[in-house]
């Protein structure tokens, strides 16, 4: 998982970078698409962190390896999760347990939240720093499905 996590942090970057991507904006949510690859993402609409304390980017990613007929949801923190230690994400009255490795959140079933995202309004991700410092990170779902259909009609 942390090569996969090295990779699409690189191909976040890259894409911020360059201007030979296809960057298309539904709601909160990006398509990009480059020649090998490609994902939809979103940054939190809202943050709680306490004042004094600083991490780095953190955003939410759906994306398909090999035009695999399942897409993976992957969310980073911005720091190191505490070890051992579920994420909480919340779409709607509905809870999934993430697992934690390293910065990077992971579901053991992606398509039961792909499903939840797509019914939703809100995504909630309640995590903790490995130093204890509690965050709670608020994604709006807004044009999240017609993202998510993109993702596997273009690609």
């Amino acid at each position: 998982m942390k090569n996969y996590l090295t990779f699409f942090i690189f191909i976040l970057i890259l894409t911020f970078a360059t201007s030979s991507y296809a960057n298309v904006e539904m709601g909160k949510w990006n398509f990009i698409k480059e020649v090998d690859y490609c994902f939809i993402g979103s940054a939190p609409v809202e943050t709680d962190l306490p004042e004094s304390k600083q991490r780095g980017i953190t955003y939410i990613l759906v994306y398909r390896i090999n035009k695999s007929k399942d897409a993976i949801v992957q969310i980073a923190a911005g720091y190191p999760y505490k070890k051992d230690q579920n994420v909480d994400v919340t779409i709607g009255n509905v809870q999934f347990d993430f697992y934690s490795d390293d910065d990077t959140a992971w579901s053991n079933d992606d398509n039961k939240v792909i499903f939840a995202m797509k019914k939703g309004i809100k995504l909630t991700v309640k995590g903790e720093s490995s130093r204890g410092t509690k965050t709670t990170d608020i994604y709006t779902l807004k044009g999240f499905t017609a993202a998510y259909n993109q993702l596997f009609n273009d690609c």
